[in-house]
């Protein structure tokens, strides 16, 4: 009987562990996206405009992309993204993966954080309908940095997304065409519950959002609101 209670009491453990784990695990995700927005952000005169977050109709940030390769390389990276929903605010975060490879000669292994700024609708739904890249499903241009968005040249205007990336410290707008941007279903299901998908998190529909989480929303409010 001992036996089989143990096993039993295994088996309830790992159920209830496991969800905790992966809990921390994207809570995580959540504050490194919330230190790359505010090291970025209040970098003088190096910030994303603060006009073009405040038209943005989504945001994503996706800290710690790695790039490795030689030869063949490739990139990979998780984070976050929020919509602005209708009333003007921003909604509670979806959590998503990057990933790009390239060919060419090239070695070694470095890291990125990446910002993506979306200025039309069509690329949030792509993103809800679960995959889209970039420079194919979306047009991408490196977007500009400063104060104003003024510097921005026509072909940079007609972007539906600004790209961003900051390695070793420099911040500048980046060329990212071939990425592709995924919702991570499990990484969702893990923080919000299971069955959640992205158009219901964006949506509102969800009632357990982690305090990480949290600060990620309010941080993009408080950027866009000044």
């Amino acid at each position: 009987m001992r036996p089989i209670l143990f096993a039993l009491v295994s088996l309830l453990t790992v159920a209830v562990v496991t969800p905790a784990r992966a809990g921390e695990e994207e809570d995580k995700r959540a504050e490194n996206a919330v230190r790359v927005l505010k090291e970025v952000m209040e970098a003088p005169d190096k910030a994303i405009p603060q006009d073009l977050l405040r038209e943005a109709h989504a945001i994503a940030v996706v800290p710690d992309v790695i790039k490795a390769g030689l030869v063949i390389g490739g990139r990979h990276g998780n984070g976050l993204i929020s919509v602005k929903t209708r009333d003007g605010t921003w909604s509670n975060p979806a959590f998503v993966s990057m990933t790009g490879g390239s060919i060419g000669f090239q070695a070694g292994v470095s890291s990125t954080d990446v910002i993506l700024v979306f200025r039309t609708q069509r690329g949030v739904e792509s993103i809800v309908h679960g995959k889209f890249t970039l420079g194919a499903d979306a047009s991408a241009a490196a977007g500009p940095v400063g104060r104003s968005a003024q510097a921005s040249t026509d072909a940079q205007l007609k972007a539906e997304i600004y790209s961003y990336s900051r390695a070793r410290g420099l911040f500048a707008g980046a060329a990212l065409d071939g990425t592709a941007i995924r919702i991570d279903n499990d990484a969702n299901q893990a923080v919000y519950g299971q069955g959640v998908t992205a158009r219901r998190v964006f949506e509102g529909g969800v009632s357990h959002v982690p305090d990480a989480v949290v600060d990620f929303r309010d941080l993009l409010e408080e950027y866009t609101s000044k």
